[in-house]
């Protein structure tokens, strides 16, 4: 691996650190998160970065944008938020949708995975697939937005290390329960169930 010479070369350090420091997290302490630090993971996978968000932080095919972040937060999970389902604007917003503690409901729609249930935060990325198939056709489409919640469930793993929380990717779930707990409606579908929150050490 080529070494990087000059003045860029303390940020290609720290770039590999993070990169190196990326893992999935199934131990979750029951601290809460802070709500700066929530939006700052939600910004990473999928926040504006301009004006107007034409460009988001996370690539996109033809910038059809097809995704959408949800929190579901736990009773306590997040410091000044209550329990509910918030949906992320983009920016700085968090937008209550459902004002209930689902995590429960989406421990058992994911088949009783305990990471799910302990989490703090679970971040469900969702897609509305139409704004992307309509212009590339179903299969090609399709294609396009799972490589899109890829891109996204990467730089959440990324924005969680940096900020000393985990996370894993759970995609074994009941896409039905999942759509129904959240409030989904036809138009959206779940793609990833990330639990979110600071790691517990494992007793020996």
């Amino acid at each position: 691996m080529r070494r990087v010479r000059g003045r860029d070369e303390g940020i290609h350090v720290l770039l590999r650190r993070l990169l190196a420091s990326r893992r999935s997290v199934r131990l979750f302490s029951s601290r809460p998160i802070r709500v700066d630090d929530l939006l700052f993971v939600l910004w990473s996978g999928y926040g504006c970065v301009d004006k107007y968000c034409r460009r988001r932080t996370s690539p996109s095919a033809g910038a059809t944008y097809p995704i959408e972040l949800y929190a579901a937060i736990r009773r306590g999970g997040v410091e000044g938020l209550g329990a509910g389902v918030y949906l992320y604007d983009g920016r700085r917003d968090l937008r209550l949708v459902r004002g209930m503690d689902v995590s429960r409901s989406l421990y058992e729609a994911c088949l009783r995975q305990r990471w799910v249930l302990d989490a703090p935060v679970n971040i469900i990325v969702a897609a509305r697939p139409w704004r992307t198939t309509r212009w590339y056709g179903a299969e090609r489409g399709m294609r396009y937005v799972y490589m899109e919640a890829g891109h996204v469930g990467q730089n959440i793993y990324l924005a969680a290390a940096a900020l000393g929380l985990g996370t894993v990717a759970v995609g074994a779930f009941y896409d039905d329960m999942v759509s129904e707990i959240m409030g989904f409606g036809g138009e959206v579908a779940p793609l990833y169930v990330m639990p979110l929150g600071y790691p517990r050490v494992k007793r020996r």
